[in-house]
């Protein structure tokens, strides 16, 4: 079974910065999309940025845009999320993704993902104080 594991998350100053990663630990066939989601306390679970591992579009929520920046090492199968300037608000567990398809519409229907029968992580969690 494959499985996704994150790694990364840390408690932070707000401002400062985080860059989770994100590991398949098999091949996610049939994937051309990837992204981080995140879930604080409370609250239901939202997209934050995800990309097209096939030609490297990104998508981002408006929350993090300019903040925020998702990228992929193919070499290494990894999957980053560089988050500078760092608010309280971003505090949450951090989730990676990989599905088929529909890579910019997940960031606001997540559905899409478990649609596709998409693989999800176990999440690494980031504090902001």
């Amino acid at each position: 079974e494959v499985q996704l594991v994150e790694s990364g998350g840390a408690s932070v100053q707000a401002g400062g910065s985080l860059t989770p990663s994100c590991t398949p630990s098999g091949h996610t066939y049939n994937s051309n999309c990837m992204g981080w989601f995140r879930q604080a306390p409370g609250k239901l679970r939202e997209g934050v940025a995800t990309i097209y591992t096939g030609g490297g579009s990104t998508y981002y929520a408006d929350s993090v845009k300019g903040r925020y920046t998702i990228s992929q090492d193919s070499a290494k199968n990894t999957l980053y999320l560089q988050m500078n300037s760092l608010k309280p608000e971003d505090a949450a567990m951090y989730y990676c993704a990989a599905w088929h398809d529909k890579c910019a519409a997940a960031i606001q229907a997540l559905g899409v993902i478990d649609d596709a029968e998409g693989y999800w992580g176990q999440g690494t969690q980031v504090t902001v104080s």
